[in-house]
């Protein structure tokens, strides 16, 4: 791999990750072997994709910023490399096999969006460890009682956990915080198998959207329910209606 680094962009939240017990503890995170296929989001210059197509059988690594992907093929030369040069909440998720895993590092203003892609697609992966800024990984995922929309979401899909944090001074250049590897592994059977997950979601955007407010009020506003409609149902399924959304 070329030595020369190339210089991050200010304007992608682009911070470059080399220390090598980091790069080690996000492959153990998703789990790499090599029968698998790997999805690599912001392979930037190279220093996680070197790794992986030691580790992995395909490496898909897919990097928005056109230069570093037009370089990452000469700093990585490996025959079971694909690079793809495209934004991540384009790229067609049904192009790879079943059960890829993901390993990714991404900028904070990616994250809901990305999180929901990678779920919400019909090809789903079975393993993901990504890269977040700490307590945006810890909302994620969070327990019952700290939960918001990020944690419900995520986790009507996957089964969360909390890898190692990295400290802001392994990053080049330093970000503001410190990260920390989220580890998400694909639900083989749904949470709630009978339940619509159109409907479910609605439920949850409207108990949210009013964080402060019980869940009588948010509900009954996003719902667009009279007071006693709502106090009903959730007297139904033995909710206080003085509950907050996160409880």
């Amino acid at each position: 791999m070329a030595n020369e680094m190339p210089v991050p962009k200010k304007s992608l939240g682009q911070h470059w990750l080399q220390d090598e017990a980091s790069l080690d503890a996000m492959l153990e995170a998703a789990e790499i072997s090599l029968t698998d296929t790997v999805l690599e989001i912001g392979s930037g210059p190279g220093s996680l994709t070197e790794q992986l197509v030691h580790s992995a059988k395909q490496v898909v690594a897919v990097e928005f910023d056109e230069v570093l992907a037009r370089q990452l093929p000469k700093r990585v030369a490996a025959d079971n490399l694909t690079v793809v040069q495209q934004d991540i909440l384009r790229f067609d998720l049904t192009s790879l096999p079943s059960d890829y895993k993901v390993v990714a590092n991404i900028p904070y203003y990616l994250t809901s969006k990305l999180l929901r892609v990678l779920c919400e697609s019909p090809n789903h992966f079975s393993k993901a460890a990504i890269l977040l800024q700490k307590e945006v990984a810890q909302r994620v995922a969070a327990k019952a009682g700290g939960m918001g929309l990020l944690s419900v979401s995520v986790q009507f899909y996957c089964q969360t956990s909390l890898g190692p944090v990295i400290p802001a001074e392994m990053f080049t250049p330093p970000p503001k915080v410190d990260s920390q590897i989220l580890k998400l592994s694909y639900r083989q059977t749904p949470l709630f198998p009978d339940v619509d997950s159109k409907l479910f979601f609605r439920v949850v955007k409207a108990g949210f959207a009013q964080r402060r407010k019980t869940i009588l009020n948010s509900l009954g506003g996003g719902l667009h329910l009279d007071r006693e409609q709502t106090t009903a149902l959730l007297e139904a399924a033995n909710i206080s209606p003085m509950t907050r959304a996160q409880d």
